[in-house]
């Protein structure tokens, strides 16, 4: 990853890192997994705002887009979509669009609901009953 003058790029880069990775990484099937992404996405939004994403290689700006697909607000999938577009890669734009058809479909991640303590509506759980549903 590159820098820029002091280095903020690098500490933006490690910071989207610190609150949307590794939580889920290390506290995968509990709670605390996303315990952070308010904080990630706020990171994320400043970042995209000030061009910092376009100071890194092509291969470290998904981690900072990121955060908009891990959000559970349509606009902030909107967002992750577009800027998937515009990094142009397949794989990552095909994530990204799934994503965001979960959120116009349920308004979150059902998959969540057991982790976080939510009660799945039927629609939910017939959609996690099928085979590679959920992230």
């Amino acid at each position: 990853m590159s820098t820029t003058s002091g280095g903020r790029t690098r500490a933006i880069g490690l910071r989207l890192l610190l609150f949307d990775q590794l939580p889920r990484n290390m506290y995968r099937g509990s709670p605390l997994a996303f315990a952070t992404d308010g904080l990630a996405l706020r990171e994320a939004q400043l970042a995209i705002g000030a061009s910092a994403d376009m100071a890194v290689p092509p291969e470290w700006r998904a981690f900072f887009y990121m955060p908009f697909e891990h959000s559970e607000n349509l606009a902030d999938q909107t967002t992750a979509v577009k800027l998937f577009t515009e990094l142009g890669e397949p794989n990552y734009l095909d994530y990204a669009i799934r994503h965001r058809q979960v959120i116009e479909q349920f308004g979150r991640f059902p998959h969540r609901n057991a982790i976080v303590g939510r009660r799945s509506t039927s629609a939910e759980e017939a959609y996690l009953a099928q085979p590679g549903a959920g992230f």
